[in-house]
Order: C-alpha cells, then sequence, then structure tokens
C-alpha cells in the first residue's frame, strides 16, 4: 500500500551544523533570536544572521549530497530524516512511490531548512515530495500561530481525505518540528493518521509507531451547537450573535468582531458532521434568516440517501450564513458561485442549486429578506409541485 507521510519540519539540519570550537560563541543564541523571522526580514534587517544561514545551508548540503556521508550521520544531523530514515528501515527505496508533504513554518529557517529536505528526499527517487510553507505559520506570537493554524487544518484535511480514498496509508513523522506544530499534528493525527511516528533517540534511533487510536467525539454534547458549527463552516459569523456566544470558547476563533472555528473546532465538527447533517434538518429561524415549509421537511424525510442528505444541509447552510452576514442577503445568493439563486422565468419562484444537474430547492423571498425553502427534488419534480410551466 502506498503512504502519504506528513512530516512537520524543524531546523536541527541547519542548527546541527553549527561547530562550537570553530564558529563564534554567539550563532547559536542569534539563530534561536530570529528562529520566526521570514526570510524577507531577515534579509532586510538582519543581514549578520542571513549569512551565518547560508553558511549552515552550504555545510548541510555537503553533508547531505556527499557519497561518502554515510545512513548514521544523515540520520543525526536532521530529526526529519532521521523518522523518514527509520520508517523505511533506512532503505529509501522502499518509499519512491509514497508521497511526502513536508510542513514548515514561515520563516528563514524553516523553510530553508524544508526545501533541502525536498530536494534531498527527491535526489533519492522520492520524487513525489511537497514542501508546504504555510502563511503566517509563525511562532513569533500565540495568535498569529493559531490563525494560522486554523486556515491549514481544512487544507490538511482534505488533502489527507483525498490520499485516504486513493488507498494510501496517512503517516505521521512528528520526529522534528517545533513543539507546538507537533501538538497540532498530533491531535490532528490521532483523527487522520493510520499511524503516528517518533524516533527513541537512544541506540540504534529505533522508530516508534503509535497507531490510529479509536477515539470518539460525544456527538450528542457538540449537536447542541451544530447550527452555529455549520454556518461557522462556510465562513466567519458575528461574534456579538448570542447564538454564537453560547459554543465553547475552545472551538472558537475570534478575530476582531468575527468568529469562525478554531483548529479544535474544525477537528470536532469533521468528526460530527456526518452524523448530524444526516439526521434532522438544522433549524435556522433564529440566526440565519431561512425557514422550511412543511412540504419542504416532507421531501427532505422522504430522501433516502444518507449523503444526499449531507450535501443538502451543507448547502442549506452556506444560504443561511450568506443570508445573514450579507447587508443584501438575497442578493449575495444571486451572486454566489455555488448557490446561484435564481428566479424562474413568469414566476414569483426561485430556486437554488443543490448539484447542478440533478437536484434543487426551490424557494420564495419573505419579507425582511428572509428565504423560505419550498420542495426539494428534481427539476422536473419542482415544476410539477410548483405548477410551472416550462
Amino acid at each position: 500500500m502506498h503512504r502519504l507521510v506528513i512530516s512537520t519540519i524543524g531546523t536541527s539540519l541547519l542548527t546541527n551544523q553549527v561547530k562550537d570550537r570553530i564558529d563564534p560563541k554567539d550563532w547559536n543564541s542569534r539563530l534561536n533570536e530570529t528562529a520566526n523571522y521570514t526570510h524577507e526580514y531577515i534579509e532586510q534587517y538582519e543581514k549578520d544572521v542571513l549569512k551565518i544561514i547560508l553558511k549552515l545551508k552550504e555545510r548541510a548540503e555537503k553533508q547531505l549530497f556527499d557519497e561518502e556521508t554515510d545512513i548514521t550521520e544523515i540520520r543525526n544531523i536532521s530529526a526529519e530524516l532521521n523518522g523518514i530514515y527509520g520508517l523505511y528501515a533506512e532503505n529509501l527505496d522502499l518509499g519512491i512511490s509514497d508521497t511526502h508533504i513536508l510542513i514548515a513554518t514561515d520563516t528563514a529557517q524553516g523553510e530553508i531548512a524544508a526545501k533541502l529536505i525536498e530536494s534531498f528526499l527527491k535526489n533519492q527517487g522520492i520524487n513525489n515530495t511537497i514542501s508546504l510553507i504555510q502563511p503566517e505559520l509563525s511562532l513569533a506570537s500565540t495568535t498569529v500561530f493559531t490563525e494560522s493554524m486554523a486556515k491549514l487544518i481544512p487544507a490538511m484535511q482534505d488533502t489527507i481525505q483525498k490520499y485516504k480514498d486513493d488507498k494510501h496509508q496517512i503517516c505521521l513523522n512528528l520526529v522534528g518540528g517545533f513543539k507546538a506544530l507537533q501538538g497540532y499534528f498530533n491531535t490532528i493525527g490521532m483523527f487522520y493518521a493510520d499511524e503516528i511516528i517518533y524516533v527513541f533517540e537512544g541506540a540504534n534511533n529505533q522508530v516508534i509507531k503509535i497507531p490510529k487510536l479509536p477515539i470518539s467525539i460525544d456527538t450528542e454534547r457538540v449537536e447542541q451547537y451544530k447550527v452555529q458549527l455549520a454556518m461557522m463552516a462556510v465562513g466567519e459569523i458575528p461574534a456579538f450573535w448570542e447564538e454564537a456566544k453560547k459554543v465553547p470558547k475552545e472551538w472558537v476563533l475570534i478575530i476582531d468582531k468575527e468568529m469562525t472555528l478554531s483548529t479544535w473546532g474544525q477537528l470536532i465538527w469533521s468528526q460530527c458532521k456526518d452524523i448530524l447533517l444526516s439526521k434532522n434538518l438544522l433549524d435556522y429561524s433564529n440566526i440565519g434568516k431561512l425557514d422550511y415549509t412543511d412540504n419542504f421537511k416532507e421531501d427532505y424525510k422522504n430522501t433516502l440517501d444518507t449523503q444526499e442528505k449531507i450535501h443538502l444541509q451543507e448547502r442549506i447552510a452556506r444560504s443561511a450564513y450568506i443570508l445573514s452576514t450579507n447587508n443584501d442577503g438575497i442578493s449575495a445568493l444571486k451572486n454566489d458561485d455555488i448557490v446561484r439563486l435564481r428566479r424562474y422565468q413568469g414566476t414569483d419562484i426561485d430556486h437554488i442549486n443543490i448539484t447542478a444537474q440533478t437536484r434543487r430547492v426551490s424557494c420564495k423571498v419573505a419579507a425582511g429578506g428572509r428565504l423560505s425553502l419550498r420542495y426539494y427534488g428534481t427539476h422536473e419534480y419542482i415544476y410539477k409541485r410548483e405548477g410551472i410551466k416550462k
């Protein structure tokens, strides 16, 4: 089975190149002081550090690509490669068909280390290697780091699911990287990875593989916040909304006056959403300017396919979000490339797309910019129930 290997990247490949006996004593301290600085900042304001980094990069390249450098030496200079060599029992040929994603901070040291490891793995025949340098993923402040992680997690979830669907084994290599980054990915791994690998840094650098843990979320606890979470899965909602204030603080990220899902909120929602969205219709009457007719409720009840129900509820959540977060929600629905609210010619009936070619929801605009969902089904079904002539 092919693997998707996700490695968190730190700076050990560079810092291990510092030679205490011959290098100036302040090199380590200068590297630590500027560890969270971007390449652009260091290039402009910390030119002495840039010279240090480039010198260490040159040393690392010489070691990595020198044919006389043995595997033990490579494992000793890079925590990340230590984990990867351990994963393949020191035979990288076993990983030629695997895909590697290297997660690095948006810093000069992190980016250079990731690019060096990427080049090395490709030189060893593992060509499906990608360095992912997440913008603003820096440890300069808790707020910046948390906000950046909240943006990174959905992309990682989508990527992991794509490879799972393609029958890949998911492996997280957390031997290297900053502790904060490792902490987040360790939690992600508990939900999504088939195994997480560390290295026991004693004799022989023995690999420790932790299998996926049988973690389950208390769906009943999450259910009471399902409307807010479904809307925040689309975008930011006003933090001053009374319903928004009810969501546990650990699940949300507040930026200025807006609230969205935090990293933990995203993980929790991703684990529960299919269960919650395949049950009863979410009630947006108090928060989302969106209502259902009895006919619509009956159409939903008669929908037997679970995935179809989930997809319908996700589209409804998007509609509710757009209606409630725009001054003119109806116009915003018309301009949205996914929902595309449109009027049936010669009627006062609108519709929104669920699946472009097969399913629609008919609706009417009500007072105060509310939207009333009337029927759900095929084009022919909507025409018949609404009495629309083609």
